[in-house]
């Protein structure tokens, strides 16, 4: 097999592949003759189909597959023969001209870059951290009553306050007009909670069970319906409903509904805080994983394959869809999914990607066998049965893979941090949960 390579631009290259016509042909009939074994024909039994009957209907498909297959391998020998590291699949192409006897074709393919990585100690990151206080503490056990209250029925003489769950129904107006979503019958929420606006919020309290009301609402410029962010409406309100809030007290009982089984405050306050602990760990090490992987990016130069690019816009367009299908979108499958708003992203995890390699492979930062098992352990503490967990991480390859993949990310984090010129940061509970 004669090869020729040329290179076109960038990545981009191009391979001519010649293959002696009678490999091609010789193949085709030996399929053929296998498929007549089997097929089936009307008027003939099986295995007893001509083989021009056999030719006649499979010939076409048949000899696409030899050429796809004989193609394949020669490329596949040609690539590794010049030592070319191929990025994503070729481009293949029949080509004229060929010798007698064979058959040329033209593989358009790209090829992987050579990633150079600049001066780190040059780059300012900043490392944030965070401590979880009683402030913390305090809040989160809120939450946990929160999502244990109940509610009763507020006496009709008695207006609606902060924190009461409402009742309503309302209809909104713009210049006279009716607007989507501007209309509910029976339309429920907690006062005070964000769930509405807050002129919204503030219109019906101190309305009482069948009392309506009308008021003007200005709807803030970047309001998520652009067809009313900016515009002031009407609203006409009526009351249907007040119901009061309670909240459980914090006490053995309620203590003990949360799994603990001391039931105590101490052990309240102390479970709260472990698993608070943990989680502003996980969010303190995605918030320094990312700037430092954008730093990383930076100082990095190097051109990316398109068609990389190409395959992770498919890939997530993909994503996207099966994300509809769970949503219960009806012919999630057909949906118009304009790819190019996915085509920066993409392109970023691409190049981010070759980047990571290449440092992880200049600076032997691969996962080592220690480092997963402490973080599989580290994950399944946040579990009633740990070990059940962890034998579930180390049964599956594809769960070890995300793993080895979180692992090495660490590892670059903090090769870049030690490198990097490091400005601390500390940053309250509040500001890195709410981020």
């Amino acid at each position: 097999m004669a090869v020729q390579i040329e290179t076109l631009e960038k990545l981009e290259r191009r391979m001519t592949l010649t293959v002696p016509a009678n490999e091609i042909n010789a193949e085709v009939e030996n399929r053929l003759k296998k498929l007549s074994r089997t097929v089936r024909a009307d008027g003939f039994r099986p295995g007893k189909v001509p083989m021009s009957v056999v030719a006649q209907r499979y010939g076409y498909s048949v000899q696409y597959d030899v050429m796809n297959d004989k193609i394949g391998v020669a490329f596949n020998q040609a690539a590794n023969e010049a030592k070319l590291r191929v990025a994503g699949m070729p481009r293949i192409t029949p080509k004229e001209g060929a010798p007698e006897g064979t058959m040329a074709f033209d593989a358009t393919f790209e090829v992987y870059p050579e990633v150079k990585i600049g001066d780190l100690s040059a780059v300012e990151i900043e490392r944030a951290s965070c401590e979880v206080t009683d402030a913390a503490i305090d809040r989160t056990i809120d939450i946990l009553r929160k999502q244990r209250r109940t509610f009763t029925q507020r006496p009709a003489t008695e207006g609606a306050a902060e924190s009461d769950r409402v009742t309503i129904d309302f209809d909104g107006k713009i210049d006279g007009e009716s607007f989507a979503g501007g209309k509910a019958d029976g339309f429920t929420f907690t006062i005070g909670e964000g769930q509405m606006l807050e002129q919204f919020d503030k219109a019906v309290r101190g309305m009482k069970v069948g009392e309506s009301k009308t008021f003007a609402l200005q709807f803030p410029a970047d309001y998520h319906g652009k067809d009313v962010a900016g515009k002031e409406a009407d609203f006409l309100v009526t009351m249907k409903k007040i119901e009061a809030q309670h909240l459980p007290t914090v006490d053995e009982a309620f203590i003990k509904s949360l799994g603990i089984a001391a039931g105590t405050t101490e052990a309240l306050r102390a479970d709260v805080k472990k698993n608070l602990e943990r989680e502003v760990k996980f969010r303190i090490l995605a918030r320094n994983k990312a700037a430092a992987m954008d730093s990383l990016v930076k100082v990095a130069e190097l051109d990316v394959p398109k068609a990389l690019v190409e395959s992770e816009v498919e890939r997530m367009t993909d994503g996207a869809r099966e994300d509809l299908k769970k949503r219960g979108v009806k012919d999630a499958e057909k949906a118009p999914i304009p790819t190019e708003i996915f085509q920066p992203q993409a392109e970023r995890r691409v190049r981010l990607g070759l980047v990571v390699a290449e440092l992880v492979r200049q600076n032997a930062l691969q996962a080592k066998p220690e480092q997963l098992q402490a973080h599989i352990e580290e994950l399944s503490q946040s579990y009633e049965k740990p070990a059940e967990v962890m034998r579930w991480y180390l049964s599956d390859r594809n769960r070890m893979a995300e793993v080895e993949a979180i692992v090495i990310e660490s590892n670059v984090t903090q090769f870049v941090l030690g490198k990097a010129k490091v400005v601390d940061k500390a940053l309250a509970f509040d500001e890195l949960m709410d981020a």
